[in-house]
């Protein structure tokens, strides 16, 4: 289903032969259920022509705020265990009213042709705040346009992912050496935010980049060109009408927590919005993240245990409510650094020839690879590197596709012997027990992607993860080629990968076939994209002011108790009063 741009068209609904009137003030609506793909039904009661019931459904498939027709289909395929309500039957008749959905606000109305129709309102600057956040990734930046009502839930904003913007080019960690590359690269997103956010909000609109494990990696590397690339950055984003907050380096830690903050809101952990119209807590677990990025990895969840490393303490305070959290984020296991260290460790080992075999590349693939650009022009691989190294030499990497050997491999660039603390991960960095539910985004989503596309196995646990990884190491380029539609360049390192998950996921973090299970590989959630920066925002959206509250808000928890203490008392008088009065009466009666 498209979205984005269709939020802006006119689209046609619910094609019914009957007339059909609809009654009522404007609702809002938010789903009961959501399906793990984002999509939700939400049905409408309405009352035809010349008739009093309130029987009559018409029903809608939504994703991301955008509604279209369901027809049965969809029904049996997509929908068949999400549900929305909304009742439009109660006062006089109207022709057009509005709704909301996932915070955007929509008209419903009805057509002279019997045709119900949706488009989304032209709502008032004064309702809403905006916010823009740059991921600066290691191997790409995207730009996300959030939006939230002027007035907050408990000193946060309500946040919506508006729209988002893909940067062309590398990261900016690319532009180290090319003056004037990076800042260019973010004009063309820019021009977009400027259209998006109306003009009357931009100055009160606040605008960050958080650059991530690539600027990271550069900063260890070169920490004047990282500063310039920083600098070079910020004197453009100062340059827009925009609230400017800043260009920095965001610490793995951080980058692991907004991770998780993302996450729990899309999943309406924190905060949800009621059926009537109301901000509520659910009073839900919350569940922790897991990201698999380009140079680094981050695993971050909820915690009553003491942390023996005060390092990967974080505790954030969102709606409200306080959070102690683990976090831990590990340089240079990302998807791209930890390629590098398989090739520079298989180099090592095997010796600088012109061939270098590959166990965990398809057999009989080959590739050119430079053994500086590809391999050792990384802090990632110094420890690998070899003693006398011409950076400019090109080998051949010859694929054998053995998954025992790959596995092997793999398993040697972890150090899982050393640890000083009562339990850890891998590297000797302190872990406590992995509990509840996570979500893995970001290239672990990616991996299970080509995985089931691949070998049609989903990963449910380490037995089936390993099953699909003996498959796809043994399977030939071509063999892989013929069940997926993913470039080759998307699915050369797939049994890397598959194997490295499966490695970390396991091995790392001590997931098994118990725990393993809770873990839902996702992309989006709530038709918004997954990662750090709708966390960001969140945290940037507790120092933007409240306005004037625009939102229908639920009591805060301790007026409800006050209201519900004294509800429990006048109830308790009032039997009390009805016990003393049934027995004057029956005393009465007696003497009578």
């Amino acid at each position: 289903m498209e979205t984005g741009a269709a939020l802006l068209l006119l689209v046609a609904l619910l094609g019914k032969s009957s007339a059909v009137s609809f009654y009522g003030d404007s609702i809002s609506f938010s789903p009961l259920q959501m399906n793990t793909d984002g999509r939700y039904k939400v049905t409408f009661f309405h009352r035809e022509n010349g008739r009093n019931d309130c029987q009559n459904q018409a029903s809608l498939l939504c994703e991301g705020g955008v509604c279209m027709d369901l027809d049965e289909s969809d029904t049996l395929q997509t929908d068949q265990d999400s549900s929305g309500q909304g009742r439009w039957c109660q006062t006089e008749k109207r022709t057009t009213a509005t709704f909301q959905a996932n915070g955007t606000s929509f008209t419903l109305s009805w057509d002279e042709v019997d045709k119900a129709m949706i488009r989304k309102s032209q709502s008032s600057p004064g309702n809403s705040m905006y916010g823009i956040v740059l991921d600066a990734g290691s191997s790409h930046t995207s730009m996300y346009i959030y939006k939230w009502p002027a007035g907050k839930q408990n000193g946060t904003g309500i946040v919506t992912q508006h729209s988002e913007c893909k940067v062309q080019g590398g990261g900016i960690s690319s532009y180290a050496g090319k003056h004037g590359g990076a800042a260019k690269s973010l004009e063309e997103c820019m021009k977009h935010a400027l259209k998006e956010i109306p003009t009357s909000r931009q100055h009160q609109t606040p605008l960050c980049l958080g650059a991530t494990a690539g600027m990271r990696l550069l900063n260890i590397v070169n920490q004047t060109e990282s500063e310039r690339v920083l600098q070079e950055v910020e004197k453009k984003l100062r340059s827009y009408p925009f609230l400017f907050k800043g260009a920095s380096i965001l610490s793995g830690q951080a980058e692991g927590a907004y991770g998780w903050v993302t996450v729990n809101y899309l999943l309406e952990n924190f905060v949800k919005y009621g059926f009537v119209g109301h901000w509520l807590n659910p009073g839900r677990s919350t569940i922790g993240a897991l990201d698999l990025g380009g140079a680094s990895t981050q695993i971050t969840f909820q915690t009553s245990k003491k942390l023996e490393n005060q390092d990967n303490l974080m505790k954030l305070t969102l709606y409200g409510q306080t959070y102690t959290l683990y976090t831990q984020s590990f340089l240079c296991y990302g998807q791209d650094q930890i390629i590098r260290k398989l090739l520079a460790h298989l180099i090592k080992t095997q010796g600088v020839k012109s061939q270098v075999f590959n166990p965990c590349a398809p057999q009989k693939f080959t590739i050119s690879t430079k053994l500086g650009e590809d391999v050792f022009d990384s802090p990632c691989t110094e420890k690998y590197r070899p003693d006398n190294l011409d950076p400019q030499m090109t080998i051949t990497v010859v694929g054998t596709g053995n998954y025992q050997q790959c596995v092997n491999n793999i398993k040697e660039i972890f150090n899982f012997t050393y640890c000083s603390y009562s339990m850890c991960s891998f590297d000797g960095v302190f872990q406590p027990r992995v509990t509840g539910s996570f979500m893995a985004f970001s290239a672990y989503y990616f991996t299970q992607k080509y995985i089931k596309e691949i070998t049609n196995i989903t990963l449910t646990s380490p037995s089936r993860a390993v099953e699909a990884a003996k498959l796809i190491c043994n399977m030939t380029m071509a063999k892989i080629m013929e069940k997926t539609k993913a470039e080759e360049k998307y699915i050369k390192n797939v049994c890397t990968m598959s194997n490295f998950v499966q490695v970390l996921l396991t091995n790392g973090y001590h997931f098994d076939e118990a725990s393993f299970p809770s873990i839902s590989f996702q992309e989006k959630a709530g038709g918004a994209s997954v990662g750090w920066a709708l966390g960001y925002m969140l945290n940037v959206s507790n120092d933007v002011p409240a306005e004037g509250l625009s939102m229908m808000k639920a009591l805060p928890s301790g007026s409800w108790a006050g209201i519900i203490f004294l509800f429990i008392v006048f109830v308790f008088f009032a039997l009390v009063y009805g016990v003393v009065i049934n027995r004057n009466r029956t005393t009465r009666s007696d003497i009578i």
